[in-house]
């Protein structure tokens, strides 16, 4: 990907840098928009998000796309600059997030503020956006990764319990991602 198609807010460390550039490299078809990231002390509920920019939704141009970046992780209940996370973590983390960009170039201005509205009041919307997303990483080759980001996760960060249930909840099972890689020969 051109280094002029990826934006680095000014706080985006090094780290987080060299990560999104190689999750970037698994979606080829990324390589024509244009991704900001910038880090974020205060993201509700999540510890990355993806969005377009609203302003470039109503343009004649293309789209810019926002990944922000929670400056920092409770790792159990530690706050923890988000660079100290394990690499294979934050590539697998950054790597679902670029699958909601993917999801994202498909749609149409009108499609994403129904997508906006759905992911705000409907708990099944939000499954299916969150699914979409793994299945794009697992689907461009970042299976391994995103399993990794889940037992880190489910297992290694010691997140609340509401959090947990959360994440088993909307997101696919590290169980159905095996089973994905297999059928598509990577596991």
């Amino acid at each position: 990907m051109t280094s002029e198609k990826v934006i680095f807010k000014e706080n985006v460390p090094e780290k987080i840098k060299k990560m999104a550039l190689k999750a970037i490299s698994f979606y080829p078809e990324l390589q024509n928009h244009t991704i900001e990231f910038a880090i974020n002390s205060n993201i509700r509920k999540s510890v990355m998000q993806a969005q377009p920019k609203f302003v470039s939704m109503f343009g004649s141009g293309k789209r810019t796309y926002l990944i922000k970046i929670s400056r920092y992780f409770k790792l159990k209940g530690v706050k923890t600059p988000i660079e100290d996370l394990p690499e294979g973590v934050l590539l697998g983390w950054i790597g679902h997030e670029l699958g909601h960009i993917m999801d994202y170039t498909s749609k149409n201005t009108w499609s994403l503020i129904l997508f906006g509205i759905g992911y705000l009041t409907s708990k099944g919307f939000i499954i299916s956006a969150e699914r979409a997303a793994d299945t794009y990483a697992v689907n461009h080759g970042l299976g391994e990764y995103i399993l990794q980001t889940k037992d880190f996760i489910l297992n290694q960060a010691g997140m609340n319990p509401r959090y947990l249930d959360r994440i088993n909840r909307l997101y696919l099972p590290p169980e159905e991602v095996m089973m994905m890689m297999e059928d598509i020969g990577k596991a």
